[in-house]
């Protein structure tokens, strides 16, 4: 199984949809860390789901997801880009005793919000904000496309700590095109019966066949997918600038530079007390490479 996403949508009518698996870049991003199995497999629903959207609204740039909660499990963010690149990471709150591996989707995260970040290359960054009302991260993910883009929009994601996989289908609103008036509820209603170990364990063309024989269903070429780190010298230094002048020159005296890390891929960063000197003077300078 390799990880990929694949597009597809049923002729002459207005739902579209995309299937995502994931092995390798949810391993990757699993070894780079030490969660509990129960923050594992939603990390993986997280990864599915991000890929899902990222393919779905067409953005040139970046598209992140946190979900942000008030209980033990504090904070879960993953990152994805049209390159195909993922990244993802979790907080657990210090000292919470986490349910076990089998805990609902609200016991690990409690009360919160959902924040989805569009950043393109160009243009404005947009955001948009969705409370944690839902007893699965789809359902909370399934509301924030009804508010903000007002566009039905079903998903089902499933993980558990060795793959993880996804299946969104959306309704267009082109109902001039559509001659099959009842497909919106027929491909929902038949994607309801999909079970866990098939969305994990099956090819992505045996899922679709499984689901809809008897519909006509163009498949698209699929997209890999694997881990990346979007972090650099120059964004790490960027981050250090939100301390402050002041506790950023307090940590010079101390240490005479600066250490830190990503907390993604846990890349090493040093800077030196010219290097964090010139950022301030410019925040807009290049971080040169020390060789």
């Amino acid at each position: 199984m390799s990880d990929q996403i694949q597009r597809f949508l049923f002729d002459q009518t207005n739902v579209r949809g995309e299937i995502v698996t994931l092995e390798r870049a949810y391993q990757e991003v699993l070894e780079r860390h030490a969660y509990p199995p129960a923050v594992n497999a939603l990390l993986g629903e997280l990864l599915a789901a991000v890929a899902l959207l990222t393919d779905t609204v067409k953005l040139d740039g970046t598209l992140s997801i946190e979900v942000r909660g008030q209980g033990g499990l504090s904070l879960l963010m993953a990152e994805s880009n049209p390159g195909g690149e993922l990244r993802a990471i979790a907080r657990v709150a210090e000292g919470a005793a986490l349910p076990s591996e089998t805990a609902a989707f609200r016991d690990l995260v409690g009360d919160g919000q959902i924040v989805i970040t569009l950043d393109p290359k160009e243009g404005h960054r947009y955001q948009g904000i969705v409370a944690l009302d839902h007893d699965s991260l789809a359902g909370c993910l399934e509301a924030y496309f009804g508010q903000s883009e007002q566009l039905p929009t079903r998903l089902w994601l499933a993980a558990d700590g060795q793959r993880a996989g996804g299946l969104l289908l959306q309704r267009l609103p082109h109902e001039a095109q559509n001659q099959d008036v009842d497909a919106w509820e027929r491909s929902a209603q038949l994607a309801d019966t999909i079970k866990r170990e098939e969305l994990l364990g099956l090819e992505q063309r045996e899922v679709l066949y499984r689901l809809y024989h008897e519909e006509t269903v163009r498949v698209f070429e699929p997209k890999a997918l694997y881990f990346g780190c979007t972090c650099s010298r120059e964004r790490m230094a960027k981050a250090l600038l939100t301390l402050g002048a002041d506790e950023l020159r307090d940590i010079v005296a101390e240490q005479g530079g600066i250490e830190t890390q990503c907390h993604f891929c846990h890349s090493e960063y040093h800077y030196t007390a010219a290097e964090i000197e010139t950022f301030l003077v410019n925040p807009d300078a290049s971080a040169p490479t020390i060789h």
